[in-house]
């Protein structure tokens, strides 16, 4: 009967082991893809660039053109106004004085060659009625353009300057005007893509840890009447002890998957109880040659917490350290309460992590071992984030002196 037992958990455990390596597989799969679109997304970039540098230099040729144009009018008003001085008593100067009456919108100076004001047009009254604004104002146009010249005989000659007219000035910032939009679309298109990829990420993620909670539950009921069996046919207690054991450390596991990507209702819980059970479940089961040490708080802190998930992530860090140290070291936590919150620190001897790496270690699929699937840290940053409204992060680390990871929770 034992050996049966036996040959039927092995093959329970065999089954598990399917499901984690089809879900390692589905979700290697997915970064693949992602992985995969890096060209797509470089291609779509450099287009997008090549468009604005386009449009960037048609609305410049445009501008020029326009502003040519304006010296165009500029000249012939000066023509005009040279034909109006020097035109006889009987010529008919109807068409110079329409081209003078046209400009109504280019802002000109016309000055002598003491640089006095002769003739000041469509300049903003503001300024006009002030003699030094007014002459402010022209030392400005004066670098705009080149002066026309206006041959007058036996007045002189006068100098025209002009400034840009409304139209020019608003094309002239519209290029800048059109790269913002540009520019804003760009960050829209970019935070939609990052936020489906995310979303996406997160069903995959949801539906394989449900989907592993309900395979786990099939032969973990089936263990369950076994036990049963086992204990009819007087089989040696401590057997049964160390499997029921594995069969409860089953039951947790389908417990916290079951929750990811569930909607938790978070419990007033002790946070002591929970940080405690979780450390020590790990220090009973490892190497003796690592040293670990609890630091609780004489009072007892209360946090909205979900104990479960809680104790998942605390025992991801803890592995995460024992690995770092490769089973030999000292490992400790701390809790503690401050006025922000709740905090703990959990400091290994271990290897380090450098300082680059402190944020890509929470990407899924991010692994420094060579069995690694880069998922323990993920599920930690969405448990403590996600579900607790809290924070997880490196605090501190030093190449070959170890880390210290905090995490912080809400108070009530």
């Amino acid at each position: 009967m034992v050996s049966t037992f036996l040959e039927n958990f092995n093959f329970k455990i065999s089954i598990l082991h399917h499901i984690a390596f089809r879900y390692y597989c589905v979700n290697n799969q997915s970064m693949k893809f992602f992985e995969n679109t890096v060209y797509a997304r470089l291609f779509i970039l450099i287009t997008s660039f090549v468009v604005i540098g386009i449009v960037v230099w048609n609305i410049s040729v445009f501008y020029e053109g326009v502003k040519q144009e304006e010296r165009e009018k500029m000249r012939i008003w000066s023509s005009a106004q040279e034909s109006i001085n020097k035109a006889g008593e009987e010529q008919d100067l109807n068409l110079e004085l329409e081209i003078l009456n046209a400009n109504n919108d280019i802002p000109m100076f016309i000055v002598d060659e003491s640089n006095q004001f002769k003739e000041v047009n469509n300049i903003p009254e503001s300024i006009s009625n002030d003699s030094i604004k007014l002459r402010r104002y022209f030392e400005s146009v004066k670098n705009q353009n080149q002066p026309i010249v206006i041959d007058l005989d036996k007045v002189g000659k006068q100098y025209l300057y002009y400034s840009d007219s409304t139209v020019l000035t608003k094309i002239k910032y519209y290029p800048f005007i059109l790269l913002l939009i540009i520019f804003l679309l760009l960050g829209l298109i970019y935070l939609y893509y990052i936020t489906a990829k995310n979303s996406e990420k997160n069903k995959l993620w949801a539906g394989m840890a449900k989907e592993t909670a309900h395979q786990i539950g099939t032969p973990l009921s089936s263990l369950v009447g076994w036990m049963e069996i086992l204990r009819s046919e007087n089989v040696n207690p401590d057997y049964i002890k160390e499997i029921e054991k594995d069969i409860d450390r089953l039951r947790t596991i389908t417990e916290r998957f079951s929750k990811v990507g569930s909607k938790l209702t978070l419990e007033s819980s002790s946070l002591n109880s929970v940080v405690e059970h979780s450390f020590n479940y790990l220090r009973d089961r490892s190497s003796k040659l690592i040293e670990f040490s609890v630091e609780l708080p004489d009072k007892e802190l209360t946090c909205k917490l979900n104990p479960v998930l809680l104790s998942w992530t605390i025992e991801n860090l803890t592995k995460n350290a024992i690995d770092a140290m490769k089973g030999r070291g000292e490992l400790s936590l701390l809790l503690f309460e401050d006025k922000n919150g709740f905090k703990i620190h959990l400091k290994d001897t271990g290897k380090g992590i450098p300082a680059s790496k402190f944020k890509a270690i929470f990407q899924p699929g991010y692994s420094t071992k060579k069995r690694g699937w880069g998922l323990g840290l993920s599920l930690s940053k969405r448990i403590i984030e996600d579900y607790h409204h809290g924070k997880i992060r490196v605090l501190t680390s030093s190449a070959e002196k170890g880390t210290t990871f905090e995490i912080r929770l809400p108070k009530l």
